[in-house]
């Protein structure tokens, strides 16, 4: 599982953070941008062709996109068929495992401007580590939001 890293200028330290960390613990992680910190970039810019490498290889490739709030980048990604951006901005953690159980999302939105690093980190973990569960009510569901034209 490739796993992709991008954010603006919003997310732009953490998601370094997020990267090195991917790296340290052996995923294959690819950072997609920014390489560096523009306060006035755009993140459809970066966050476009995080959303077609997905799309290009589903089974195989997941994303972690930062912003301010993470929800302008889950937005714009969940534009592309075949993505399931969930965001997470704090609270209960319960909502990412639920995001991968029963909605096999394979693009994480983080809040960049609203995370400590120690929760994003958890945040990560989480939705690395959870599987889809594969029950068939979330993969008929899946498949209608899939085959949305």
């Amino acid at each position: 599982m490739k796993i992709l890293v991008a954010s603006d200028h919003g997310g732009f330290e953490l998601k370094n953070k997020i990267f090195n960390y991917l790296k340290e613990e052996g995923f294959e992680a690819e950072d997609m941008g920014a390489a560096v910190y523009d306060k006035d970039d755009d993140y459809p810019e970066i966050m476009i062709p995080v959303a077609m490498r997905v799309v290009s290889d589903p089974e195989n490739t997941r994303a972690i996109i930062l912003g301010k709030s993470g929800n302008g980048e889950a937005m714009l990604v969940n534009r592309f068929p075949g993505i399931r951006a969930a965001v997470y901005h704090g609270g209960n953690l319960e909502i990412v495992r639920l995001s991968r159980e029963h909605n096999d999302s394979n693009v994480l939105s983080l809040a960049g401007g609203f995370l400590s690093e120690e929760e994003a980190m958890e945040v990560v973990k989480i939705w690395i580590s959870t599987p889809f569960s594969n029950e068939e009510r979330h993969v008929r569901r899946n498949e209608m939001m899939d085959n949305i034209e």
